[in-house]
């Protein structure tokens, strides 16, 4: 390496630690120049994704300014949940392997072998099921392999608001920073530890550059500490070589970010039905604010309520429960009644027709299919009819799916590379073509649906029934063979033609 790049690499890597100034934001480092409004549309969608609404404003009966919870329906996570339930679960099979069938020779039998411990000593399954469902709410996950003390590769995940792209092509993120904040207590005070993890490529060397910075304040990053303030073992500076991919897989929903086309950042499914959101939680919080209050209404006489001098000069007023706006006071002639009951009847049915209504037209937004969201419940898609090629809820799952596909592959291929690295696998490392991802079982809820499904397809002659035996039954090749063997047999013993034949046998005897 010559003295000029050495000189570039120092300054590179120094970044901002070198200065000892605080660091805001992400976007005050040097390397880091993320569009504000991004990172403000990640944070609102976290904020909505946990249920922080703020809370109504009101004035009560005696006209004084009070508030109350917001009452809100929180289909972000609904959505979010209904569509990674679709996409993958833990049936979904991953094999590395060249091989036309099970007699073919595979060249990939150590990276199969390898990828399917590493998946499941970090319970990778269950762990992107997880996962999947805020990786859809806000927008995008990340993960990294990285190798620990004991010589395994184990994975570190990143939600959108801590993963921060530094250079992006067509094809995907090349660098980027992952933050991850550390808690602890000095006398009595919370400091917080935030870790930037860099990824960047020099030449075709892969380097690692870590970042400690402290506070006091959860809103800001901090000041620059060394790193074993923290973390003994953790090397400022790490470079890998004969990776042919960054060692970080970014995972986004499907769909170009038409809020920020520039961004190489996902968007979460709700960003583009703000306001259909924003109706539904409006018409489900009056709803609920209907029902409080449906109790009664009466109007009182003045002449009914008491009055309270006032202190400070000014007139008298009438006292009534500080927590109600039930009674209102109004002046009434001698002769008339003095408690009027005005209630009226709760508009249940007004407001679940309405509330169904925007559902609908959030349906639409999402793509999914007419009747796939229902507040009163009376229309639900089965699994069946999900898979059925006219679902637009299918087809909005494919798309998805090519895009999980896509991240998976990515990870196995970075997990061999990486692994080949610290020469913890010796094998040939796979392409793309030679991983299979089995989606199929995605998108079924339970086994009568999978044998629905499976049943329409083996009317067409599309698939083996040994091979729907082993699908919706869990169980080997040699237990589903043995089991269409025995299934056979019991239907030739009631096969009509065998009946009759065993009949005149017995009546006749044997032919000779």
């Amino acid at each position: 390496m010559g003295l000029i790049q050495s000189i570039k690499n120092l300054f590179k890597r120094g970044g901002y630690a070198l200065s000892g100034q605080t660091l805001k934001t992400i976007n005050d480092h040097p390397k880091v120049n993320i569009d504000p409004n991004e990172l403000a549309r990640i944070e609102r969608n976290f904020a909505e994704y946990r249920g922080e609404y703020p809370e109504i404003k009101y004035r009560n009966s005696m006209g004084e300014l009070r508030e109350r919870d917001y009452m809100y329906l929180n289909m972000m996570k609904l959505t979010s949940e209904l569509l990674s339930g679709l996409v993958f679960n833990e049936q979904c099979e991953i094999i590395v392997s060249d091989a036309d069938n099970e007699q073919s020779q595979n060249t990939y039998n150590k990276a199969n072998d390898f990828i399917q411990h590493v998946f499941e000593h970090n319970d990778f399954k269950k762990n992107l099921m997880r996962y999947l469902e805020p990786m859809f709410a806000i927008g995008g996950i990340a993960v990294r392999p990285y190798v620990n003390e004991t010589g395994e590769v184990e994975f570190s995940w990143a939600l959108a608001n801590s993963f921060f792209p530094l250079r992006s092509n067509s094809n995907g993120i090349t660098e980027g920073v992952i933050k991850s904040v550390t808690t602890k207590m000095e006398q009595k005070k919370t400091i917080y530890y935030t870790l930037l993890e860099f990824h960047e490529w020099e030449d075709k060397t892969y380097v690692i550059t870590n970042e400690l910075y402290k506070s006091d304040n959860k809103g800001e990053i901090g000041k620059p500490v060394p790193l074993n303030e923290l973390y003994e073992d953790l090397q400022e500076r790490t470079e890998i070589i004969g990776l042919s991919r960054p060692l970080f897989n970014y995972l986004k929903p499907a769909g170009f970010n038409n809020i920020n086309p520039h961004s190489p950042l996902g968007l979460g499914i709700t960003d583009n039905c703000k306001p259909t959101l924003k109706q539904i939680n409006d018409t489900f919080d009056q709803f609920n604010w209907e029902i409080q209050m449906g109790q009664r209404t009466v109007f009182v006489s003045d002449y009914m309520l008491q009055i309270l001098p006032s202190e400070d000069g000014l007139p008298p007023r009438q006292i009534f429960d500080p927590d109600t706006n039930v009674f209102k006071s109004m002046r009434m002639a001698n002769d008339e009644e003095m408690v009027k009951d005005v209630t009226t009847d709760i508009r249940t049915e007004q407001y679940i027709s309405a509330i169904n209504h925007h559902l609908k037209t959030l349906e639409m937004d999402l793509q999914l299919s007419v009747g796939t969201l229902s507040f009163d419940g009376r229309s639900v898609k089965t699994a069946t009819e999900v898979v059925s090629e006219n679902s637009l809820t299918y087809r909005t799952r494919n798309n998805h799916v090519n895009e999980v596909e896509k991240f998976i592959k990515g990870l196995i291929v970075s997990v061999l590379e990486l692994a080949k690295a610290y020469k913890l696998f010796d094998g040939e490392i796979p392409t793309f073509e030679h991983i299979g991802v089995d989606f199929d079982d995605g998108v079924f809820q339970d086994r009568n649906a999978l044998l629905s499904f499976y049943g329409k397809a083996k009317m067409f002659g599309l698939i083996p029934t040994v091979e729907i035996i082993q699908k919706v039954f869990k169980v080997p090749k040699e237990t589903g063979e043995q089991w269409l063997k025995e299934i056979q047999e019991e239907q030739a013993e009631i096969d009509p033609s065998n009946i009759n034949y065993r009949a005149s046998e017995q009546l006749f005897g044997d032919e000779e």
